[in-house]
């Protein structure tokens, strides 16, 4: 469960109750299949919605996905 993208993955921590007990939880990251273009072939990759918000911003704004991080490489 990492972002493709960004490799953002599952976090570990506590749930805090009222009275301060602490019992152990995941924080998992939100998620999505989306279809990327990566190396000109249109693939489908697991993004997180921050990536996901980036990619349509950046399509929208005529740029295409640029990658900066994470094991994915994207084609200009």
């Amino acid at each position: 469960m990492k972002c493709a993208n960004c490799g953002k993955g599952v976090m570990y921590g506590h749930e805090v109750s009222h009275a301060k007990n602490r019992t152990k939880r995941l924080f998992k990251p939100n998620l999505h299949p989306a279809r990327v273009m990566v190396d000109g072939i249109m693939r489908r990759v697991r993004l997180c919605t921050k990536c996901l918000r980036r990619l349509k911003e950046e399509m929208i704004g005529g740029k295409r996905f640029i990658k900066t991080q994470g094991p994915v490489s994207t084609s200009v």
